[in-house]
């Protein structure tokens, strides 16, 4: 089997293959671990997998935003996700497909990378180099198993994790004769996410010589920050606050102490202007000669003519309508663009070249994440989970909130969903959020709304894999 490269750079001195990556000639399996350069190309294509318009480069995230309430659709363009906004969503639609193959395709090759390394890999570059690779491998295949269940399989509430997962495959498919394979539990393959997590945690390095690199590519924090994500997907809200605290400080101006210095910055309009921040754990990144795709990209389906589609305006209905989204919070006067009579948002204004970076993960959310965990774990209004709601809000809104504002603990926990959603919108965490929580995905223009008991609530297994996996059974 030929393994497609891509050359794309480890190296400060070579940055710009990461960013516009070539097409390298196909190398043997049987060479492909045999030398130094080889091996560290390998490195650079598997996040050039995750980066496939079909998958983190957009439409993941896309279609996790319009499964919620805050959209309107102006195209019913079924290219660009109006049957996941409508949820009329079947197993033969396109972006149910694609999704799943994308991610399973990074996951195998993660899979064929960790085989190689164990066979030859590893020798050749030694340790601890040969380690920090593995990790990168896990931490990319730990990301994608996560990915697709939330949107595949039922929430972890549900049955505690007892219900139909995904196939959990650990070996490189090379051939047919592999494809068949049943269903874990969900619970197993969080286990397995959280299993890769653990040891990229332990083998990642704690930074690199370059901010550029430390936003693209995993590093220790990079790992706590998912296990942050996962373990509240969970409802594992100890776990969320013992992850959290390595990389967040105990008081204000919150940090962290060890590896890349994350922290706010002081406008949230930088963070969209300079994608290599220390607010930024992990982007992907894209320039004139490397994008997402026609009509793939976060700027096509959010901004409107010229830079993007004119695809989702935010509904007059959804968070703009929201009370707590207040007129002079900056989130609204520089992240939202008024165009046609629409609002759009105006994360990704790079156009109609759009060369945005993709957020995976911001440190605002880690921070947000780390107040609801302790929020859900304590009664009325604790003070750290308070300060950590503040320096968040007070970023781009003067007035803080005080424990006097909220009568109950409920309302707390409100108050920081609420921010969450405002802060973190256009990112794709919409429809997780609701999932994780069993909320109903919200009613939106003439589109019902979709409760948890409904088949609608997560997507089918697409027919491709039906067909190919004889062992697969149906949502």
């Amino acid at each position: 089997m030929a393994l497609g490269l891509s050359a794309l750079s480890l190296g400060s001195c070579q940055k710009d293959t990461w960013l516009n990556p070539v097409l390298t000639t196909a190398i043997s399996d049987a060479t492909a671990f045999d030398t130094r350069d080889r091996i560290a190309q390998q490195v650079n294509s598997l996040y050039a997998s995750v980066k496939s318009g079909l998958y983190l480069g957009s439409r993941y995230i896309v279609y996790n935003e319009i499964r919620g309430d805050d959209y309107n659709n102006l195209r019913t363009n079924g290219v660009t996700g109006f049957q996941t906004w409508n949820h009329t969503i079947v197993a033969s639609t396109n972006e149910v497909a694609n999704v799943w193959g994308a991610a399973y395709a990074a996951i195998n090759q993660a899979n064929l990378f960790l085989e190689g390394m164990a066979a030859k890999g590893s020798t050749v570059v030694g340790s601890p180099l040969g380690n920090q690779y593995i990790a990168q491998a896990r931490f990319i295949r730990a990301m994608c198993y996560y990915d697709l269940l939330q949107l595949y399989a039922r929430p972890f509430w549900d049955g505690n994790g007892s219900k139909p997962g995904l196939p959990l495959r650990l070996k490189g498919n090379k051939s047919s004769g592999d494809n068949d394979m049943a269903r874990s539990s969900v619970s197993e393959v969080y286990a397995q996410v959280l299993q890769d997590l653990d040891f990229a945690e332990q083998n990642l390095p704690a930074s690199y010589a370059d901010a550029l690199t430390s936003t693209t590519r995993a590093h220790r924090n990079t790992a706590i920050a998912l296990k942050v994500r996962v373990n509240l997907s969970m409802q594992r809200y100890a776990q969320v606050i013992t992850e959290a605290n390595k990389v967040v400080s105990a008081a204000a101006p919150f940090t962290a102490a060890t590896g890349v210095a994350h922290a706010l910055q002081a406008s949230i309009r930088t963070v969209f202007t300079n994608y290599t921040t220390t607010e930024s754990i992990f982007s992907l990144p894209f320039t004139a000669n490397n994008l997402p795709g026609t009509q793939n990209s976060l700027a096509f389906h959010f901004a409107p003519a010229p830079v993007g589609g004119s695809e989702y305006p935010l509904i007059s209905t959804g968070i703009i309508s929201r009370p707590e989204f207040q007129a002079d919070d900056r989130r609204r006067t520089e992240l939202l663009v008024v165009n046609s009579g629409n609002t759009w948002i105006n994360k990704y204004p790079t156009g109609p070249v759009q060369t945005d970076y993709a957020p995976i993960i911001r440190y605002s959310e880690v921070l947000l994440s780390l107040a609801e965990a302790i929020a859900r774990t304590t009664t009325g209004v604790d003070a750290r989970a308070l300060a950590l709601l503040n320096a968040v809000h007070l970023r781009s809104q003067p007035t803080a909130f005080a424990a006097g504002d909220f009568a109950t603990n409920d309302a707390f926990r409100n108050a920081i969903m609420m921010e969450r959603r405002i802060e973190l919108m256009g990112e794709g965490r919409r429809s997780p959020d609701l999932l994780r929580l069993g909320l109903p995905l919200p009613a939106k223009a003439n589109v019902q709304a979709i409760q948890p008991t409904q088949a609608e609530y997560i997507w089918p297994i697409p027919d491709t894999e039906l067909i190919n996996n004889k062992l697969m059974k149906q949502n």
